[in-house]
């Protein structure tokens, strides 16, 4: 308990004995704006790309979606993984622990993406169809993937050292870090894409920079400001009981965005029958929709270190307080903003394309995905409930539900409704899903399974 004295006081305060209300308000504003800022970046880079004029760049920028998403799901594993356990052993006050955990998510973060680059390069021929690209839309697509495979190492290790900051308490400077990297982002897009004529290539490449930035600077944190992390090679000393820690909760974390890489292929592939408009659509709604998805994202992320801590520290009223709180805001803001888009989505939609099928299409499903918002983000915090616990049975179940539930109800739903059944295939999985996640919470509550035993 002697180094748990050393520890940054303010970050624990948050952690172990700030008000709930403020210690989510601190957690959680932090997340919510790294993740709003990602979300207007991806709204400023689609407009960017939009005054390219070329429904094709557009199209092709949403088939490289699934990509992206692999390369997240790896970064998550690892990230969430180490990042619950971390908060867990600062709740039982064993630091010393903390500095192995952090060590082995920061070089076997890099080890994978390395790995990750040396196997998709050769391939790269064979996974473009598999995204849906194919006729204009193929070179596109390759310019722009070929930039995320050069660049996985770092955009992995971005993934990784973000949740491992949040781990210990300390969502400023993950927000910082990230926000740093978004600007460096948005300052180069019309640079490259534009001054450097680079297209979607350019797109991509400003993209993997912001990723650079946000690497150096959480790299500089851990090493020179923390005081219960390190990613010196002296603590990289690997163990099956370290490894298992981490990915009993990680490969619930990867499940969930690989599923999502699925769904995102399947709906590519789909949507890809009915023509570029739809694409176009698509794309341009998933991009203000989530908006919206980042309030859930924020409360469910950023609460997640506040009860792995309140877990393992065996504080009960503290945890149950969190949990209900956080449910509560959830509903209120997701509601609330979900309302104000609904209501101005024509306008929202018209300005990203003059295209009279992308507009009709982007409006239908703005509809359904805002639709699906508030059950994605009860399905996200009851999976971070599971994951803070340690419990990789729970959270891996949650991870895998949505994208076992996702496939037959879209192909059913492409059958019976054609492009409207595809649009709505998620709206019905994320409601499905969510009552799963209540009916397994409410049998760990009621078997009186979030009792921490005493000699944890």
């Amino acid at each position: 308990m002697e180094n748990m004295e050393n520890m940054d006081q303010k970050s624990l305060y948050y952690l172990e004995k700030a008000p709930v209300t403020k210690a989510i308000i601190h957690m959680v504003i932090p997340m919510m704006l790294s993740s709003i800022a990602s979300v207007v970046y991806n709204i400023i880079d689609a407009f960017f790309v939009g005054k390219l004029n070329n429904t094709a760049m557009m199209a092709a920028v949403m088939l490289a979606l699934p990509f992206s998403l692999v390369l997240m799901a790896l970064g998550q594993m690892f990230g969430v993984g180490s990042g619950t356990y971390i908060s867990r052993l600062l709740g039982e006050g064993n630091t010393d622990s903390t500095k192995k955990v952090s060590s082995i998510n920061f070089w076997s973060s890099i080890i994978i993406g390395v790995i990750f680059t040396i196997i998709c390069l050769p391939f790269l021929s064979f996974i473009l169809p598999l995204l849906g690209a194919s006729g204009e839309t193929l070179q596109y697509t390759r310019n722009f993937v070929m930039i995320l495979v050069i660049g996985a190492p770092v955009i992995i290790v971005n993934m990784a050292l973000e949740a491992a900051v949040r781990a210990e308490g300390a969502s400023t400077v993950s927000m910082t870090g990230t926000i740093a990297g978004i600007i460096i982002n948005i300052i180069l897009n019309p640079f490259f894409i534009f001054i450097l004529n680079m297209n979607v290539m350019g797109s991509a490449l400003a993209s993997l920079c912001g990723n650079i930035v946000s690497v150096l600077y959480f790299i500089y944190y851990l090493q020179k400001k923390s005081t219960v992390q390190s990613l010196s090679i002296k603590y990289f000393k690997p163990s099956k009981e370290v490894y298992g820690e981490i990915l009993k909760v990680g490969v619930s974390a990867l499940l969930l965005s690989g599923f999502f890489v699925i769904i995102s292929l399947l709906f590519n592939n789909y949507s890809m029958i009915y023509g570029d408009s739809v694409v176009a659509g698509f794309g341009i709604a998933q991009r203000v929709v989530q908006i919206v998805d980042c309030i859930g994202m924020g409360f469910a992320m950023g609460v997640v270190p506040l009860i792995a801590f309140a877990y393992s520290s065996n504080n009960q009223k503290r945890l149950m307080e969190i949990i209900r709180k956080t449910i509560l805001y959830i509903l209120g803001l997701t509601l609330a903003i979900g309302a104000v888009i609904f209501i101005l989505r024509l306008q929202i939609i018209g300005v990203f394309s003059i295209d009279p099928k992308v507009i009709t299409i982007g409006q239908i499903t703005l509809i359904a995905q805002l639709s699906s918002t508030i059950f994605a983000a009860l399905c996200e915090f009851f999976t971070g409930i599971f994951q803070a616990q340690g419990d990789g049975v729970q959270s891996t179940v949650m991870a895998s539900v949505r994208g076992v539930l996702f496939i037959p109800i879209l192909i059913v739903g492409n059958l019976l409704f054609a492009v409207n059944g595809v649009i709505w295939a998620m709206t019905a999985t994320e409601g499905l899903s969510c009552l799963i996640g209540i009916a397994l919470w409410l049998r760990i509550r009621g078997k009186g399974l979030l009792e921490v035993p005493e000699n944890a």
